[in-house]
């Protein structure tokens, strides 16, 4: 239960935030910096964590299948959550829900997973070989 926690609580806290901050009729008042970014790009920094995030806990999974299916799975539940997403901003007042906005929430995804990955995939320089004269 530990090992769950550690790695899907931060996805499961991260993704309640996303949730709270959707319900909110205007959450540049909560928020005041979004004023300044394009609404697209929020979207893709927003959901890049979140593919991290899940990224992360599906390579820290005890099964071998999701390690092996990490990338695409983790850019699967990022998305269909920023799907998910969407509709539920259709029944938020003053908020409106775009299929632009469930895109840049994936490609920003995809973006958060393949950084995710090449962070994990680093190997220290001590455990490169040293090349032979």
């Amino acid at each position: 239960m530990v090992t769950f926690l550690r790695y899907w609580g931060p996805v499961c806290g991260y993704a309640g935030l996303i949730f709270y901050l959707s319900a909110q009729s205007h959450p540049e008042e909560h928020l005041p910096f979004v004023t300044h970014f394009s609404d697209k790009v929020l979207h893709a920094v927003e959901y890049a964590v979140l593919g991290a995030l899940c990224y992360r806990a599906l390579r820290g999974s005890g099964r071998d299948a999701w390690r092996r299916q990490a990338i695409p799975a983790a850019i699967l539940l990022a998305s269909l959550y920023g799907l998910s997403d969407e509709v539920h901003q259709a029944f938020v007042p003053f908020r409106e829900s775009t299929w632009l906005d469930w895109l840049a929430d994936t490609v920003g995804a995809a973006l958060g997973v393949s950084a995710m990955h090449r962070m994990l995939s680093l190997r220290p320089v001590s455990s490169i070989p040293e090349a032979l004269p």
